[in-house]
C-alpha cells in the first residue's frame, strides 16, 4: 500500500511539473521568455564578477588584454594601419589577426570605453591596463554585443525551428531557448574566460535561421558577417554552400540562383573589405594576419586529431610547417566533403542541421592551429538539434566543458564552472518530451554513466592531484584523450544520420514524382 501511495505521489508530481511547463509554453510564451531571457543576462553578470584571462599577469596578460589593445590601436591609428607592424602597433603584442569585422566591433567598443574612462584605450601607454571601472566597461561591452546579436538571434531560430521545421509537439521551445541562451561553455568564455564570440556565433544563428526561412540571400549576407568577424565561422562554410547550392540546383534557373548568391556575398565581402582595397598588397597584408602559421598546428592539450594524436606521432618534428599545412588541408577537406555532397544531394532542412555539426567537427579536428575555445563551433549546430538528438546534445556539452576545464581553472573560473554545470544539468532534465525521455535501459546506459563518472573523476583529480615531474602534463592529455573519443563518437553518428536522410530524401522525392 505504501509502495503504491509513493508510486501515486511521483505520479502526480510528475503530472504537476508537466501541466505547470505545458501552462508555461501555452498560456505565457512571450512573459515566459522575457523571463528566460532576463536570467541569462543575471547568469552573465554573476560570471562576469570573476577574473578574466591573463588577470595581472604581465608581460603579455590574456584575451581580455588583447580586445583592449585592438581598441586602443583602432582608435588611435588610421584603419589602414590597424594591421600593419610599425613602432605604435607592434603585432608581436596582440597585433589585430581577425577579419575586419572584428577591428570595426572594436573601434566601436573602444568609444565606449574612451567615452567613460579615456586612460583604457590612450595609444601605447595603456598596455596592461587594469582597474576597476575598466573591467567594468569591458565587461558590458560583451554582455551589450551578447543581447543584441545573440539573444536576437536565438529567439528568431526558435520561432522559424517551431514554426516548420520540428515535427513534434511544440511544448519544447522555451526549454529549447533555455538550453542555447544559457549553453554554459559559451558563457564561460565569453563572460569568464573573456571574448566576443556571441558577436559571430549570433551572426551564424541569424543565417541559419534566414537559409531555413528559405530567405537565402538574408542568410548569405549574414553568414558573410560571421565570417568576416572571425575566421573560425569557416567551420559551418561547406554545409552552407552545399545547402544553398543543392537548393539552386532544384530551383527552375540554377545559374541565376548561383549568381544571386554570389553577388550577395561578394557585395558583402566588399563594403567590409573597402578601406583595404586601395592597392594589391593591402588585402594580403590582413589576409597574412588571419593565419598564423608560425605557431605551429596546435597548442596546448586541444582535444583534436594533431594534438591527441601526438602522444604517439610527433608531427612537428617529423614535418616542416608547410608540410603540415597541405597535410591540415587535405585531412579537412576530405572529411568535411562527404557532408557537403550529401547536403547538395539531399537539401533537407535537418540535414543542413546535422551538415553543419559535421563539417564543424571536421575543422575542430583537422584544420590548422585549434584552441580549446574552437569546439563552441560544433556545439553551436549541436544546440540546434537539442529536442530531437538530446543525448548528442547533452554529451557533447558534457565533454565540451571537460576539454575547456584547464583553460578554465588557469584563469580560476572553478566556481562559476561547477555552478553552470549543474545549472545546465538541472535545465537539461526539465519535464519537456524529448526524445531521450521514452529510451529504454540499454548496455549502452552503463556505459554512458561509466564515462560520465570518468569525466567527473577527471575534474576531481586534475584539481588535488599532482602529476608526476616526469608527466607534469598528464592529466591534460588524459582529458584531451578522453573528449576526442567523445567528439569522434559524435561525428560518426552525424555523418550516419546524413546517409539515412539521403535515403528518406529520394524516398520523399519519388512519392512527389508518384503523386
Amino acid at each position: 500500500m505504501e509502495k503504491k501511495t509513493k508510486k501515486a505521489t511521483k505520479s502526480t508530481r510528475d503530472v504537476s511539473e508537466s501541466n505547470f511547463w505545458s501552462f508555461l509554453t501555452q498560456r505565457g510564451t512571450t512573459a515566459s521568455f522575457i523571463c528566460i531571457t532576463l536570467f541569462a543576462i543575471l547568469v552573465r553578470i554573476a560570471v562576469s564578477i570573476h577574473p578574466y584571462s591573463g588577470a595581472g599577469t604581465p608581460p603579455k596578460y590574456g584575451d581580455y588584454e588583447a580586445q583592449r589593445h585592438w581598441m586602443e590601436i583602432t582608435l588611435n591609428l588610421p584603419v589602414k594601419e590597424w594591421y600593419q607592424n610599425s613602432t605604435v602597433n607592434d603585432l608581436k603584442y596582440w597585433g589585430l589577426d581577425y577579419p575586419p569585422l572584428t577591428a570595426y566591433q572594436s573601434y566601436i567598443h573602444g568609444l565606449f570605453l574612451r567615452y567613460f574612462d579615456p586612460q583604457s584605450v590612450e595609444l601605447y601607454t595603456s598596455r596592461g591596463y587594469e582597474s576597476y571601472i575598466g573591467k567594468l566597461l569591458m565587461r558590458w561591452t560583451v554582455l551589450l554585443s551578447d543581447v543584441l546579436i545573440f539573444f536576437p538571434a536565438v529567439i528568431y531560430f526558435v520561432i522559424v525551428y517551431y514554426s516548420g521545421i520540428h515535427e513534434g509537439p511544440k511544448n519544447g521551445m522555451l526549454w529549447h531557448f533555455a538550453m542555447i541562451l544559457l549553453n554554459p561553455c559559451l558563457i564561460l568564455i565569453d563572460h569568464g574566460h573573456f571574448q566576443y564570440n556571441c558577436i559571430s556565433l549570433g551572426l551564424t544563428v541569424a543565417a541559419v535561421s534566414a537559409v531555413l526561412s528559405d530567405t537565402d540571400i538574408v542568410g548569405s549576407i549574414l553568414f558573410t558577417l560571421a565570417l568576416n568577424h572571425k575566421q573560425m565561422s569557416a567551420y559551418f562554410a561547406p554545409a552552407f554552400f552545399g545547402y544553398l547550392f543543392g537548393k539552386c540546383l532544384r530551383r527552375h534557373n540554377p545559374f541565376l540562383e548561383v549568381l544571386k548568391l554570389g553577388l550577395a556575398v561578394l557585395g558583402t565581402f566588399t563594403v567590409l573589405w573597402w578601406p583595404y582595397l586601395y592597392s594589391l598588397e593591402a588585402p594580403f597584408e590582413v589576409l597574412s594576419r588571419l593565419a598564423p602559421f608560425e605557431r605551429g598546428i596546435y597548442e596546448d592539450y586541444v582535444a583534436n586529431f594533431w594534438c591527441t594524436t601526438s602522444v604517439i606521432l610527433k608531427w612537428k618534428r617529423l614535418f616542416s610547417t608547410q608540410a603540415l599545412r597541405i597535410l591540415s588541408l587535405v585531412s579537412t577537406v576530405s572529411t568535411c566533403l562527404p557532408s557537403m555532397m550529401l547536403l547538395i544531394l539531399a537539401p533537407s532542412r535537418r540535414n543542413f542541421l546535422f551538415g553543419l555539426l559535421s563539417s564543424a567537427l571536421s575543422f575542430y579536428f583537422f584544420s590548422f592551429q585549434v584552441h580549446e575555445k574552437s569546439i563552441l563551433l560544433p556545439l553551436l549546430p549541436a544546440s540546434f538539434l537539442a529536442i530531437d538528438e538530446p543525448l548528442i546534445f547533452r554529451w557533447l556539452t558534457y565533454f565540451a566543458l571537460l576539454s575547456m576545464f584547464p583553460l578554465l581553472r588557469r584563469d580560476e573560473l572553478i566556481l562559476p564552472y561547477i555552478a553552470l554545470y549543474v545549472l545546465f544539468v538541472l535545465l537539461y532534465n526539465a519535464p519537456v518530451q524529448r526524445e531521450d525521455t521514452r529510451e529504454t535501459r540499454s548496455p549502452f546506459t552503463t556505459l554512458r554513466h561509466f564515462l560520465i563518472a570518468c569525466s567527473l573523476l577527471l575534474h576531481i583529480v586534475y584539481l588535488v592531484v599532482t602529476p608526476p615531474r616526469r608527466y607534469p602534463f598528464l592529466f591534460e592529455a588524459v582529458i584531451m584523450i578522453l573528449c576526442f573519443s567523445q567528439f569522434l563518437f559524435i561525428f560518426m553518428y552525424t555523418n550516419m544520420k546524413q546517409w539515412e536522410l539521403l535515403k528518406l530524401f529520394g524516398q520523399t522525392v519519388r512519392e512527389k514524382k508518384n503523386i
